[in-house]
């Protein structure tokens, strides 16, 4: 038999829970008010687990000033360490998108942390006589405080993540690009034959690219690191006694392992969103370089026999319900994807940074909805981009160098050696006569064979000097 549902009492009146919920009428309320995206807090675990750790490090630090009885606070500081653990995440049910600035989220993690610290203090859940999701887990705190910096924390192990897997991308390009360093190609700007160069130093490009941006993402997730703990409303420490602020953020940081520091100005950090605005910027970037690599690879593979060819990327399903044999580059355009969503989401973190009012942004909900979301695809598209498509990719080797050696780009590299006018003819009489640069080279005279046969060397033509083999 199901049990009977208990009433918990709030602002607005009475409302029945169901027994075995650890949320309340809070969580209840929210729930009702806020059918937006379907996706829940819980969709986050970092976001559940920082909570959590906000939670811990608020009970600890209450006891430590002798505000919180130590039975409460061990129970509180059990109960969080569960959630830490995996424990619960599916009690965090409100949506991610709500009104209120956070208050709903901050209120969902009162009621769970109350209700479980109550069971194990031997105390059914809703017997806040005992335990109180504000008065006692709320200690000191403001959803204006809890929020943010649960956020902060959230989005630092997340960002941990994605470097890990930007690591693995640029791995997998630097590794192609030592497999192609003698594989000669013609390099090209606006799409039209330019000079020569290697297939590896292509790569090693895309390489050096996501190392870049890995950089960039470590330096501005280290703007994250500054809470505003020990602010509660507006930034003035209101209700929080002397020395909170400081004991909060030491255990904090000793229960994430993160060198957390406390803003100069509370006042100032419990407003300003810019640190998100920041780190948001930075995600676009990587997404943008992402997608403009991950449309060279598009196009380096197109055709087969009717675009350049010049790699094959691992065909990973078949890509068309009526033309047979037809495979897709499925894994870039994913990616791609991935980047436009991320540059949406950019948009949406700069208009919410701005829309903040006096003392309070009310619109960090969607800051973090639009973050975590940039931050999980970002990490889930590198991953795939670079196991399932950039360490399968072979090249077309005898198609790139006929192409080089057909290219009327070649004459650029003969260019200091017959002077610009001589070049320029050669380029004219070879396009009009399909004719190759080497060629009309040597029928004219304009060098001789074996000085020829050296400046054509891959080594010289790729600029390397030193032999591609």
């Amino acid at each position: 038999m199901t049990a009977a549902p208990r009433s918990e009492h709030d602002l607005l009146g009475d409302r029945d829970v169901p027994a075995d919920a650890y949320w309340g009428v809070h969580t209840l309320r929210a729930a009702e008010n806020f059918p937006i995206t379907g996706t829940p807090i819980s969709a986050y675990p970092h976001l559940t687990a920082a909570l959590a750790a906000v939670k811990e490090a608020a009970a600890l630090a209450n006891e430590e000033l002798g505000l919180l009885a130590p039975g409460k606070a061990a129970a509180i500081v059990a109960a969080c360490r569960e959630i830490r653990a995996g424990k619960l995440h599916d009690q965090f049910v409100v949506d991610v998108i709500q009104g209120g600035a956070g208050t709903s989220t901050n209120m969902n993690a009162n009621e769970v942390v109350a209700n479980r610290a109550l069971e194990l203090l031997g105390h059914a859940k809703g017997e806040y006589r005992f335990l109180h999701p504000n008065e006692d887990v709320n200690l000191g705190q403001s959803t204006n405080d809890v929020y943010p910096t649960a956020v902060k924390i959230a989005t630092i192990f997340a960002v941990h993540g994605l470097l890990e897997a930007m690591s693995v991308l640029q791995d997998a390009f630097a590794g192609k690009a030592v497999e192609f360093r003698d594989v000669l190609k013609m390099g090209r700007t606006q799409l039209q034959d330019a000079v020569p160069m290697t297939l590896g130093q292509e790569f090693s490009a895309y390489a050096v690219m996501v190392d870049e941006d890995r950089h960039r993402l470590d330096e501005a997730v280290q703007l994250i690191h500054e809470i505003n703990l020990g602010a509660t409303a507006i930034g003035t420490g209101l209700n929080a006694p002397a020395g909170y602020a400081e004991s909060v953020r030491r255990h904090l940081a000793a229960i994430t392992g993160l060198p957390l520091v406390t803003a100069a100005n509370l006042v100032e950090a419990t407003q300003d969103c810019g640190a998100f605005v920041q780190m948001s910027g930075v995600l676009k970037r990587i997404a943008v370089k992402l997608s403009k690599s991950c449309n060279d690879l598009r196009l380096l593979s197109s055709g087969p026999r009717a675009g350049f060819g010049e790699i094959n990327l691992p065909p990973v399903e078949a890509g068309s319900s009526i033309m047979p044999g037809k495979v897709n580059p499925v894994i870039p355009e994913v990616v791609n994807q991935v980047a436009f969503e991320v540059i949406g989401n950019d948009v949406t973190i700069t208009m919410a940074a701005e829309a903040g009012q006096l003392q309070l942004n009310a619109f960090e909900p969607v800051i973090l909805h639009a973050l975590s979301q940039s931050i999980t695809h970002l990490r889930n598209a590198c991953l795939t981009l670079a196991g399932r498509c950039v360490e399968g990719i072979t090249a077309n080797t005898e198609r790139l160098r006929a192409t080089v050696e057909n290219s009327i780009g070649l004459v650029t590299a003969l260019n200091p050696h017959i002077g610009y006018t001589a070049a320029t003819d050669i380029a004219k009489e070879a396009l009009a006569t399909g004719r190759g640069v080497a060629e009309l080279v040597l029928e004219k005279g304009l060098l001789p064979a074996d000085r020829l046969a050296g400046l054509l060397r891959p080594e010289v033509l790729a600029g390397s000097g030193a032999p591609l083999a």
